[in-house]
């Protein structure tokens, strides 16, 4: 939820709460730590699964975040947006 993908009769342009989704997304990992050899297989797999897959959603939330941020401030200022390429070291 905290990432943007699911609503839950909430409006839809509610930006994601990155924050938020992280300490879930950590959260979920110590259980999965602390509940490891206790579980049945089936069990672990869908733990594993799901943390790999928040993980997964979590980089690309954060990575369209910071994509839309500089355009966004430079469209307020009236701006375009530059895109600077990294100097080659000597």
């Amino acid at each position: 939820m905290h990432l943007g993908l699911l609503s839950f009769g909430q409006a839809q342009d509610e930006a994601p709460d990155l924050g938020m989704a992280r300490h879930f997304i950590d959260l979920l990992a110590m259980l999965s730590e602390k509940t490891r050899g206790n579980l049945a297989l089936d069990e672990q797999r869908l733990v594993e699964n799901s943390l790999t897959e928040l993980r997964f959603r979590y980089v690309q939330a954060s990575e369209s975040e910071s994509k839309d941020k500089p355009e966004d401030k430079a469209q307020e200022s009236g701006e375009p947006s530059a895109v600077t390429e990294p100097q080659a070291e000597a």
